[in-house]
């Protein structure tokens, strides 16, 4: 990697951990701002794919906190259908996948939408196997029980099953690098 290159990745790296530390404190539409110029950046300079994914995870904790599900829905059923057209197999793909039927299965359930809920939560363990998605399987079974589970029982859950990426314990303020002055970004919720 050349030394343009690494700047370049240093810096949304250090966007989006501000915007993590933005997140933990409950600013969300800041965190956002922060997401978004992240995104933009590693799109501009070609970063791996990998970078792409965390900060889109990033950008769906933050709707998801702030209630904008919608946007959340949006994704994940465009990825789900991304995934299902490159047909790939394998264990960490199946997983990833999975994953995101986690995610769309859990915010419909926050919506209300239960039977869509129990069908993504369903897709989501037969892909990723046995023990994956261990909070699929929770809110699997309250759904198939027929419970009432408040949100805050299932922030419960998915603090414990590890759901989400922006914890303290994953965030470096070491690294973390405040947007330039007049970066414009989108309104919160379009990424």
């Amino acid at each position: 990697m050349s030394d343009s290159s690494d700047n370049h990745a240093a810096l949304h790296l250090g966007i989006a951990e501000q915007g993590k530390l933005h997140a933990l404190k409950g600013a969300h539409d800041e965190a956002l701002r922060h997401y978004q110029q992240a995104l933009r950046l590693a799109v501009d300079e070609g970063a791996p794919e990998v970078f792409f994914r965390h900060y889109t995870q990033c950008v769906m904790e933050s709707l998801e906190a702030l209630g904008s599900y919608d946007g959340v829905l949006r994704f994940c059923e465009d990825a789900d259908r991304h995934y299902q057209a490159l047909g790939k197999e394998g264990p960490l793909f199946a997983l990833d996948h999975g994953s995101i039927l986690e995610r769309l299965g859990v915010v419909q359930m926050k919506a209300g939408d239960m039977n869509a809920a129990r069908s993504a939560l369903g897709r989501a363990l037969d892909l990723a196997g046995p023990g994956r998605l261990p909070l699929a399987a929770q809110v699997l079974g309250w759904i198939e029980r027929g419970m009432t589970v408040s949100h805050r029982h299932l922030a419960d859950a998915q603090k414990r099953h590890g759901y989400f990426v922006v914890t303290r314990e994953r965030v470096d303020p070491e690294r973390a690098i405040p947007l330039p002055d007049g970066v414009e970004s989108k309104p919160a919720g379009l990424v």
